[in-house]
């Protein structure tokens, strides 16, 4: 065995998201061969590649089949996840991806999702944060249970202070309602709460992070496009329930961002509350609002097709009692996260190696 058959076989070794082999994509590393043995590194595309084993058992098959039958293969794994920033002097330039999780309408469980999404990219090994940019209806301290609690500051560069992100469950997290008293009502016109945005951006010390999750308020106005000319975003991942009233909203989501003068990438839909399945009846679905609205809607409009979310109890128990369900122990329920998160993983990796650089866009007010 030589390190050039050994290329070679694993020429023959595509990435399943990039439609390329490992070794154009100069993804093959520090390959060791002794008598039988052979072993050398993948880099991934993100540490929460959900095709690591497809991956591994692809490598080992062509070695064994292409150079040695008798080949003992070991295949370790690192990651370098794929960003589309600009150049590092811009904002948030430690941070890779920017990923806004928005709906056309309130009550889609749009900060559930975004909440369980952030937390099962953290639990594939991705360093993420969560920013609750719903500035007037913040869910961010409740679902992760830190009402109450005060992010600190620290001395950045000598002479400026920034807010600490509060960390829980292994993600930072940053929301006004952990700045404002939560019985008091933030009533402030649009430039205040388009301040308050890029305060979360600039004045917080979010750090290296593989993504940064941003958890939109409902709709399509001021805060979002605050956010998209504050920041490169990498895309929108939109939440919808299957209901016609709802897919009329997430329509306008879809507009906003695929306006010529916005064009943000879209990752893809999500269908949140899909169906409905009692646990005694763990079986058993129930389409109350609807059967699969959301997928009609991303085949309609050409976008991908993210996953569904069942309407579950212990999804709402989890996000009221502060224990969320990706850190709960209802392991058929975090699997619809699991199966939604490695399907926006591939989505935004693919959207990284064929579209253009992310910046933040020039709009007029």
């Amino acid at each position: 065995m030589t390190i050039e058959k050994i290329l070679e076989a694993l020429s023959n070794v595509q990435e399943p998201d990039l439609g390329k082999d490992l070794v154009t994509l100069n993804m093959v590393k520090d390959i060791e061969i002794s008598g039988n043995n052979v072993s050398f590194t993948v880099v991934l595309t993100t540490p929460a590649c959900p095709m690591k084993d497809m991956i591994s058992n692809a490598c080992v098959n062509a070695i064994k089949i292409l150079v040695n039958k008798e080949a003992n293969v070991k295949v370790n794994f690192t990651s370098n996840t794929t960003t589309k920033r600009t150049d590092p002097g811009s904002v948030l330039p430690k941070v890779k991806n920017i990923i806004a999780v928005v709906s056309g309408k309130g009550g889609v469980g749009k900060s559930t999702v975004a909440a369980n999404l952030a937390l099962a990219l953290s639990q594939g090994g991705a360093k993420v944060g969560l920013m609750d940019a719903d500035i007037y209806g913040p869910s961010v301290p409740i679902m992760f249970g830190v009402r109450g609690e005060r992010p600190m500051m620290m001395d950045v560069g000598g002479d400026k202070g920034m807010i600490v992100p509060l960390e829980r469950f292994g993600i930072k997290l940053m929301s006004i309602g952990l700045l404002v008293d939560e019985k008091n009502a933030v009533v402030w016109r649009g430039p205040m709460v388009s301040s308050a945005i890029r305060q979360f951006v600039t004045d917080v010390y979010w750090g290296e992070l593989d993504y940064l999750v941003v958890d939109m308020p409902p709709g399509t106005g001021d805060i979002h496009l605050t956010l998209v000319q504050t920041v490169p975003v990498t895309g929108v991942v939109i939440v919808t329930t299957p209901q016609d009233v709802a897919l009329a909203d997430a329509k306008k989501g879809i507009a906003m961002f695929g306006q010529a003068q916005v064009n943000v990438p879209i990752i893809g839909l999500v269908e949140n509350m899909s169906y409905f399945t009692p646990a005694e009846l763990p079986d058993n679905k129930y389409y109350i609002f609807g059967k699969d609205g959301g997928k009609r809607l991303a085949e309609e409009y050409d976008i991908p097709f993210l996953g569904q979310i069942p309407l579950v109890q212990s999804i709402r128990e989890g996000g009221d009692q502060g224990v969320p369900i990706m850190v709960s122990d209802d392991e058929i329920t975090k699997k619809a996260f699991e199966e939604f998160a490695a399907i926006t993983v591939r989505s935004i990796a693919m959207r990284n190696a064929q579209m253009p650089i992310t910046k933040p866009l020039e709009m007029q007010a």
